[in-house]
């Protein structure tokens, strides 16, 4: 059976669990991890492949899973990437997807967070850099406590973030502007240098070249 976002997103479990994931994360004080960043990791993971010419389904299997990749935290935060990849596979097994696009769905998801996960297919690399890129003040729940949290104070100071695929240079490039009044170049580096690790892992797997561009300067 072929399966489209679309379908996904009408699902009744996906819309609890995200909803749910979304709400026990703020309690904990973490950014926003519901519809809004589920959408962008979609739409992301599935313009990357298509704009490197991906064949379907990979494209759409890439938006799947980005949209699906953090639903795992209405477990628990500390093992959200395997909660997520179980009750995916759950879900599209209710669905009759099939068992082969199943599996890259989940590895995709299973491998999408540092320290431990490694771009294992083109879906689990568009996933990765999709989900990395997604920094950006409309993910702050309350700004007035920027100062007590520096992931808060580096989100928030994001401006714009873009992520640029060049197929014919093969360079995918990270375009961030922030506003440094509330967070410094250097604050970026200090919470997010293994998230930019991974994305040149993921780069590499895609056959391109990653870049950082901050206020347009490329520093990596």
């Amino acid at each position: 059976m072929n399966i489209t976002l679309d379908a996904i997103k009408t699902n009744p479990k996906v819309i609890a669990y995200l909803e749910a994931a979304n709400e026990y994360l703020g309690v904990i004080g973490y950014t926003e991890h519901g519809f809004r960043h589920a959408d962008i990791v979609a739409n992301l993971s599935k313009n990357i492949l298509a704009h490197l010419n991906y064949k379907e389904p990979l494209p759409e299997l890439a938006a799947i899973a980005g949209y699906l990749h953090d639903m795992g935290n209405v477990v628990n935060r500390e093992d959200h990437v395997s909660a997520s990849a179980l009750i995916t596979m759950d879900i599209l097994g209710e669905m009759n997807i099939s068992t082969e696009n199943i599996a890259i769905i989940i590895s995709a998801i299973g491998n999408h967070e540092e320290p431990v996960g490694e771009p294992v297919n083109p879906v689990c690399a568009a996933v990765i850099l999709a989900d990395k890129a997604d920094v950006h003040r409309s993910r702050v729940r309350n700004p007035k406590l920027i100062n007590l949290d520096i992931h808060d104070r580096v989100n928030y100071a994001v401006e714009r973030s873009f992520l640029r695929v060049d197929a014919d240079k093969k360079i995918i490039s990270l375009e961030l502007t922030i506003d440094t009044n509330i967070s410094q170049v250097m604050d970026y580096f200090e919470i997010f240098l293994t998230r930019m690790i991974i994305c040149k892992k993921a780069a590499v797997f895609l056959k391109t070249d990653f870049d950082l561009y901050i206020n347009g300067t490329k520093l990596l």
